[in-house]
């Protein structure tokens, strides 16, 4: 992936289509519609637009409707991701800006949850936790893989009865400075 492509998925509002198409099978631009109604049409009917155009999005099924087409589409899982080459590309300014816009949408997902009057965290088992690990690269790999794993059966699950639609975010950040003086005290003594 390119940074142009970086940046076609870092945008705040095409990541929250790339999120609302990743929990679904397939959806039209009017199903995204209703899954993001803060934003206007005209801008969403855009952003899909660029989505597909840089293959991250394809049309699956097409129908006429009123006079026009209606589209549905289903995300390309392979390109809605940025691997470790794509961010080892980027500048430090890009990998900030990537995750501001992920924490955007994180914390606007949040927002609109806490904000719903049919929420119930304590019985939706809401939950939010920092855990500090000390982890080499090989033990970190494998927790990668472990996390993987046990999430892999669940992707797979579509919407049904009982079923509730979770996010699920994670994020490793290694903490250098703490390594770093963990280190050096290591050394003092």
């Amino acid at each position: 992936m390119s940074a142009t492509n970086a940046d076609i998925l870092l945008h705040p509002i095409r990541l929250r289509i790339v999120l609302a198409l990743g929990a679904e099978r397939a959806l039209t631009t009017a199903a995204i519609a209703e899954r993001l109604p803060d934003i206007a049409h005209a801008t969403l009917y855009r952003h899909v637009a660029v989505l597909a155009e840089a293959g991250v999005l394809e049309v699956v099924d097409e129908r006429r409707v009123r006079g026009g087409v209606e589209r549905t589409y289903a995300l390309v899982a392979e390109a809605a991701q940025l691997g470790a080459a794509d961010v080892a590309d980027m500048e430090p300014e890009e990998l900030l800006r990537g995750f501001v816009v992920f924490a955007g949408t994180l914390i606007e997902a949040f927002g609109r949850y806490v904000a719903d009057p049919q929420a119930r965290p304590e019985q939706d088992l809401l939950s939010y936790r920092q855990a500090a690990l000390w982890l080499d690269e090989d033990e970190r790999a494998t927790l990668v893989e472990r996390l993987t794993a046990a999430i892999g059966p669940a992707l797979g699950n579509g919407p049904a009865e009982g079923r509730q639609r979770v996010l699920l975010s994670t994020v490793l950040v290694p903490d250098l400075a703490a390594s770093a003086r963990t280190e050096r005290d290591d050394g003092e003594g």
